[in-house]
């Protein structure tokens, strides 16, 4: 069956207010649950088969307990290549974002597992050696998310807020960050997630999940966009990993254009 992954999906002044207010929206039915059943069933397969990750559960990190991760699974073709060129998707980013057009920074498989750990409390932008924060992730899970299979939570406001962007994700993130944002008052949403349901949070928005407590996977598929217009800082030590990995041989100070960041939306001149 052929899907319309172009097909726009129409935003909201309201929820335009939310993403600058909250630092993250939730938008429903942004797919139909035939494109996720086609789609997640092909994402799925190529996550498990690309996996390396071996070792049982109770002999990992923290980090290596909240989910399996593959990354660029674009590069692999087929209909993971196709999900993430969606026009759909990108066009929401883009508008968002307020920005005449998104290039790819990199998407991302992540699977919690079965009976899998929490995924600490950090944000992305921490890895990123992007020059400005316009940068947004979109959430995409592949089944319906129940509280107990562990959706992703949000912070509301904290993408205005320095502490923590210093702090890779780790127990220590975890400890210090969900401390802080009690203290200061910064509100946990973590909702579950109904089929079809998508959601963007900026790059320095602060967010957590759960564990995994059922028998079967969480299976989530992200896309990360960024301006299109989007410049390189020099890369700090946490940040040369995905320099080398998402934007090689782009320079400091240029706009990020490599071919693995190809333009997937840009408002018609």
């Amino acid at each position: 069956m052929a899907f319309d992954l172009d097909r726009p999906y129409g935003l909201t002044a309201e929820q335009l207010e939310s993403i600058r207010r909250n630092g993250f929206v939730r938008l429903k039915q942004v797919f139909c649950a035939e494109e996720l059943e086609s789609f997640g069933t092909e994402i799925s397969k190529l996550t498990l088969s690309l996996n390396r990750q071996k070792r049982p559960l109770e002999e990992r990190s923290t980090y290596g307990k909240a989910f399996l991760q593959i990354a660029n699974l674009w590069e692999q073709g087929g209909a993971a290549r196709e999900f993430v060129f969606g026009k759909r998707l990108a066009r929401i980013a883009a508008e968002l974002l307020e920005v005449a057009g998104v290039r790819l920074y990199h998407d991302q498989s992540l699977m919690k597992e079965a009976g899998g750990g929490f995924t600490p409390a950090h944000a992305d932008q921490y890895y990123w050696p992007l020059a400005s924060d316009r940068s947004i992730t979109a959430w995409v899970p592949l089944q319906p998310v129940p509280a107990e299979m562990g959706p992703i939570g949000y912070y509301l406001g904290s993408h205005r807020f320095d502490f923590g962007r210093d702090l890779p994700i780790s127990d220590e993130s975890e400890q210090r960050i969900t401390a802080e944002m009690e203290r200061q008052g910064f509100a946990l949403v973590d909702d579950p997630f109904e089929f079809g349901e998508v959601s963007f949070h900026l790059g320095w928005t602060f967010h957590r999940a759960g564990p995994n407590r059922t028998d079967r996977p969480r299976s989530v598929m992200t896309i990360i966009y960024m301006d299109r217009d989007m410049r390189l800082k020099a890369p700090s030590s946490g940040q040369e990993a995905d320099y080398a990995a998402f934007c090689p041989g782009s320079r400091v100070g240029e706009v990020i254009a490599t071919p693995k960041n190809p333009l997937l939306w840009e408002r018609p001149r």
